[in-house]
C-alpha cells in the first residue's frame, strides 16, 4: 500500500466535528485545531458521506447545546477527504483530494449552532463489505447501558491485569477488518497490541477506570448500527491514566446483537 486515505479537520475560532458515514471521526476544540486520521476502515464501495458540523453539541444525549451566535466573519472549518502517499504530508500541495467540505462564519449574520454540511463521494477505493454495515440497527439505548457497562468492565479488568488476550477474542472482527483494510498480516497486528499491553502494564499504565451504567455514556453511530462508549467529557470510555498523568484511550465501537456486543471499530 502506496497511499493512506485519510480524513482532515481543521478549524478556527470555533469547535467542529467530521463524521464519514455517521461515525464521528475527528473533533477540534472550541479555539479550533487541526486534526488528521486515517480512515481506510470506514470507507464503503460506492457513495460515501463526508459531514462537517460547526459548533456541534456535547456527544452526550440530553446535554445543552451551543447557543446561537452573531457570525464574526473570521470563524471558519473544512473537512476534507486526502489521498496522501505514505511517508508523505497530508497536505493541499502533496495529497490528491477526494472532497472537501467548508464553512466560514458569515459577518453580523445569526448562526444557529450546530450548523450541518455535507457532500456525497464516489471514492475510487475499493473494500469489502464492512461488517458493521449489516448489524441491527439499536432501538432502545438505555436498556443496553448497564449490560455495556459491565462488557467494558471486563475489558477493564483483563487489561489491569496485563492480558492482551481477552481483547484480542472479544475483537477478533475488529483486528480481522483493520488488517484488511490497512493490508496488513493480522498477525503483525495482534503481536504489536500484545506488545503494546505488555508495555504499558511494565510501566504501571494499566489502571483503567470501570465504566458504570451511570457514568457510561452511548452515542448512536453509523445510522443507528453502533454504539460508540463514552464517558461525560465526550472522550471513550475505556481509558487508563499514565503515572505522568497522560491518559491512553481505546474508543469502543459496538454492535449489539440479542444482547450481546461485538466491537466492530
Amino acid at each position: 500500500m502506496d497511499r493512506l486515505l485519510v480524513l482532515r479537520l481543521r478549524s478556527s475560532g470555533i469547535p467542529a466535528e467530521a463524521l464519514l458515514n455517521g461515525i464521528a471521526l475527528a473533533r477540534t476544540p472550541r479555539g479550533g485545531g487541526d486534526v488528521c486520521v486515517p480512515v481506510h476502515e470506514f470507507v464503503v464501495a460506492g457513495a460515501n458521506r463526508l459531514e462537517l458540523v460547526v459548533d456541534p453539541p456535547p456527544p452526550m444525549a440530553g446535554a445543552p447545546g451551543p447557543a446561537p451566535t452573531i457570525g464574526d466573519g473570521a470563524a471558519r472549518a473544512d473537512a476534507a477527504l486526502l489521498l496522501p502517499r505514505v511517508g508523505h504530508l497530508a497536505a493541499d500541495t502533496t495529497a490528491r483530494m477526494l472532497g472537501q467540505v467548508a464553512w466560514a462564519s458569515p459577518e453580523g449574520e445569526l448562526v444557529r449552532p450546530p450548523v450541518v454540511l455535507h457532500e456525497e463521494l464516489d471514492i475510487p477505493v475499493r473494500f469489502p463489505r464492512w461488517r458493521w454495515l449489516d448489524a441491527p440497527k439499536v432501538t432502545d439505548i438505555d436498556s443496553l447501558r448497564a449490560s455495556a457497562a459491565i462488557y467494558l468492565q471486563d475489558m477493564a479488568i483483563a487489561l489491569a491485569r496485563g492480558d492482551p488476550e481477552h481483547m484480542i477474542v472479544t475483537a477478533r472482527l475488529r483486528f480481522e477488518e483493520l488488517a484488511l483494510a490497512y493490508q496488513r498480516p493480522p498477525a503483525d497486528d495482534l503481536a504489536r497490541w500484545r506488545a503494546r499491553v505488555q508495555l504499558l502494564h511494565a510501566q504501571k499504565a494499566l489502571r483503567p477506570e470501570l465504566p458504570t451504567p451511570e457514568s457510561l455514556h452511548l452515542r448512536l453511530c453509523a445510522d443507528g448500527r453502533l454504539l460508540e462508549c463514552l464517558l461525560a467529557d465526550g472522550l471513550p470510555a475505556l481509558r487508563c491514566a499514565r503515572p505522568d498523568g497522560s491518559q491512553v484511550f481505546w474508543p469502543m465501537r459496538l454492535a449489539a446483537v440479542e444482547r450481546r456486543f461485538y466491537p466492530l471499530r
